[in-house]
């Protein structure tokens, strides 16, 4: 019965509920037939019902709170009423205040409209009036000859508003106006025309008062760019009478004055605090009058002047120097290797310190120049748009660079970086040349010599205050020092380190015997191959300390030089890439004193190869007549007389004296790092050579801690690292038994690190006698 009732609620929905309704219609369950479908189609009921009934129950238990929200909502709907009224008479309220703004406003604009007329006629009155007040003034000022009173009638004139005056000229009073305009008019060219004449008469009479006087008066009539056009020319005038009177004492100057050397670097230092007074006197003049950035004007008039008298200066200078014919002069002595028509360097030395002096009187003149001009650009920029700064900007790069002055200068400077790598070379050549050397000094005179040439070349260019000439020089002196003065020191390296009689007898008393037995026979003992022999192991080691303090000096330089160019650097003299161009050379600079301490490892393998090595290697191989096989009346007899080590070290004692009188305590420290090395590696050849018992062991190990403990007093290099293989071959040779090793080897070493393998660790303890070579093969390492 359940079956067959069920279904039709479900069907009916389905057929009115859209998308929430059965899939099974009415009609297809009538349709169906089969037991196994009517089944699979009620249990599909079945689980929809179950769904919607689920739905319901959801719903019902919301049915409480929506009604305690339908009754807050009947509730709400008398307080709703009132605030629709309260609503209704706000906008009420809020219509007629905006009504009446909206007439208050318009009332106010046509107030605002009424003042602003009567603000333009008052100011039409006004205009009227100032008008008529300039023509009766300018009349009165100019019978008065009161010309600046006149001027600024003018000017207030001038400074009316032309719109407002056309309007007053079309009304009533036009006529009135006219004329007025017409005898202003009148009266301004005619002011004009009297203070051009008056300033002229007062430029030819050189009276400063009135020339300064009518020169204040030209901007007041508009006439800035003329005046300030007159006023530089009466400026450059006295700048001209001034440095053609300069010139003249210059010509007659004694040669035995005291500053007869720099004559012309003075006379265009006067010239340059002429200008540099003129600008500071009127420059408060030119920005009162005629407002800022209109110094630049006056400085462009006077640059043109200054430029004229450089010229005429440099022209004498390079007359009565004879600078051309000396740059010719050297440029041919450089070209060809000759020395038969070279210049001497000394007589080049008070030319090329004058050029320097000029130059740098020149940039100081040009950075003050510079200096003033951006002042006065900044003033009146600083409301203007960027690409009027840049056009000011262009302005200025224009007149500095472009001027005969810098030209000029470039010039000069160009051919005195030419004289001065001259200079340079050719006195560092003599330096050599005349190279001395003074017993109980470390080194010859040439290295201070070079030293002071190339300081004093950098120093005189470094005084022209010119980065670009400075580079050029320390580039230059760079070149001298890693071509041509490194040269002459390794060829002096190369001869290398000779060996003397003495040490041949050292070596072999035979030899020596042989040598002497030889000279004999010639009546004489030769002791001139001795002497010579010296000297040459004497020029040797000053070689040596000489490329070490080449290398010292060159460091020194370059700090002095990195603190010399921050100093200019920070005084405005090289632009934007001056810091680049210093770096780029005073780090070439640091690469050749690299290429020195190259130079002195070299002549220390030299002296260590030559000189130690020949010696020590014998000294040492006398380790294998002494047997190490020994018992304990040796061992005591050895204890008592030492049969190696005490003699080794007093040979070494020996050889280092010599080296330590004529090294520097750096290069001497060196080499016995070098000796201690080469002492450490042929011990060792000498060491696997040896047989030894428990007692030579013990010998053995006494005789290499006397030698390290001997070799650390005469050096500040460690030791101890250097013999860390001697010493655990020591402490090897001084086991016990072969299975010690493992007390020592591996999870067992602590903090020792081995130096041996354990193949070489075999080998080492196969030295002993007493030790079976079935133990040591059994030994795990």
């Amino acid at each position: 019965m359940a079956a067959a009732t069920a279904p039709g609620p479900r069907a009916v929905a389905g057929e009115g509920g859209g998308s929430a309704a059965s899939a099974l219609s009415m009609e297809r369950i009538q349709s169906l037939t089969d037991l196994a479908d009517l089944e699979a189609a009620y249990s599909r009921l079945c689980e929809e019902e179950k769904v919607v009934q689920e739905e319901l129950d959801a719903l019902l238990e919301q049915q409480s709170t929506i009604e305690n929200k339908m009754v807050a909502l009947h509730r709400m709907g008398p307080n709703l009423q009132l605030i629709e009224g309260d609503a209704q008479q706000l906008a009420g309220m809020i219509t007629f205040t905006c009504n009446l703004a909206e007439n208050v406003s318009s009332k106010v604009r046509q107030l605002d409209l009424a003042k602003n007329r009567l603000y333009q006629a008052i100011q039409r009155a006004d205009d009227i009036l100032d008008l008529k007040f300039c023509m009766d003034g300018v009349q009165t000022a100019l019978r008065n000859e009161d010309y600046e009173q006149a001027a600024a009638h003018i000017h207030r004139y001038l400074s009316l508003d032309k719109s407002v005056i056309e309007l007053s000229r079309q009304g009533k009073e036009g006529g009135i106006i006219d004329a007025n305009l017409k005898l202003l008019q009148e009266a301004e060219q005619r002011l004009k025309t009297i203070v051009t004449e008056k300033f002229d008469a007062a430029m030819k009479q050189g009276d400063l008062p009135q020339v300064e006087r009518f020169f204040k008066i030209f901007p007041l009539l508009g006439l800035h760019e003329e005046g300030l056009s007159k006023f530089s020319e009466y400026l450059c005038k006295q700048v001209a009478n001034k440095a053609e009177e300069n010139l003249q004492l210059v010509m007659g100057t004694d040669m035995s004055d005291r500053r007869a050397a720099v004559i012309f670097a003075d006379t265009l230092t006067l010239l340059f605090e002429g200008i540099a007074r003129i600008v500071e006197t009127h420059q408060p003049i030119v920005e009162t009058y005629y407002g800022p950035g209109r110094l630049y004007t006056l400085i462009k008039h006077l640059q043109v002047e200054c430029d004229r008298q450089v010229e005429k200066v440099v022209d004498k200078f390079i007359k009565e120097r004879d600078y051309h014919r000396q740059f010719q002069q050297v440029q041919n002595s450089m070209m060809r290797s000759s020395s038969a028509e070279k210049i001497e360097p000394r007589e080049l030395d008070p030319i090329l310190t004058e050029v320097t002096l000029m130059n740098a009187r020149s940039e100081l003149y040009l950075r003050f120049i510079k200096r003033r001009i951006i002042s006065d650009f900044e003033v009146g920029d600083s409301m203007a748009s960027e690409e009027v700064k840049q056009e000011h900007q262009k302005y200025l790069d224009k007149l500095l660079n472009n001027c005969l002055l810098s030209r000029t200068m470039q010039e000069l400077i160009g051919y005195y970086i030419t004289m001065e790598e001259y200079f340079m070379r050719e006195t560092v050549n003599k330096a050599v040349a005349m190279d001395s050397y003074e017993k109980g000094q470390l080194t010859s005179s040439m290295v201070d010599d070079v030293f002071y040439i190339v300081k004093k070349c950098i120093g005189r260019a470094l005084s022209s205050s010119s980065i670009d000439c400075l580079c050029a020089m320390i580039n230059h002196s760079t070149t001298e020092l890693e071509s041509d003065f490194r040269e002459v020191l390794y060829n002096k390296l190369k001869q290398g380190f000779p060996a003397t009689t003495f040490q041949d007898f050292q070596r072999g008393v035979t030899s020596a015997v042989n040598i002497m037995h030889s000279s004999l026979q010639q009546g004489k003992f030769d002791t001139k191959g001795i002497e010579s022999t010296d000297e040459a192991k004497q020029s040797f080691l000053v070689t040596l300390n000489n490329v070490e303090v080449c290398s010292e000096n060159i460091m020194t330089l370059k700090k002095t030089l990195e603190s010399d160019c921050s100093k200019l650097l920070s005084q405005g003299f090289g632009g934007e890439q001056g810091q680049a161009k210093i770096d780029s050379c005073l780090s070439d600079m640091a690469a050749v004193s690299n290429k020195f301490r190259d130079l002195l490892q070299e002549g220390l393998n030299e002296l260590n190869s030559t000189a130690i090595k020949p010696q020590v290697k014998p000294w040492i191989n006398l380790f294998l007549s002494v047997s190490h096989n020994i018992e304990e009346e040796e061992f005591s007899d050895y204890e008592a007389n030492d049969p190696w080590v005490q003699q080794f070290i007093v040979n070494l004692e020996q050889q280092m004296t010599e080296f330590k009188a004529g090294l520097s305590p750096v290069i001497y420290d060196t080499l016995t790092g070098l000796m201690t090395s080469l002492i450490a590696i042929e011990l060792e050849k000498v060491l696997l050579k040896s047989t030894f018992s428990r007692l030579g062991g013990l010998q053995f190990d006494k005789e290499l801690r006397s030698l390290i403990a001997y070799l650390t007093t005469v050096t500040t290099w460690t030791i101890r690292d250097k013999f860390a293989r001697l010493s655990q071959m020591a402490t090897i040779l001084n086991l016990e038994r072969v299975t010690e090793i493992l007390d020592y080897w591996g999870p067992n070493s602590g903090p020792l690190t081995w130096r041996l393998t354990p193949a070489e660790v075999r080998q080492v303890l196969a030295l002993r006698i007493d030790f079976r070579s079935e133990d040591i093969k059994r030994l795990r390492l």
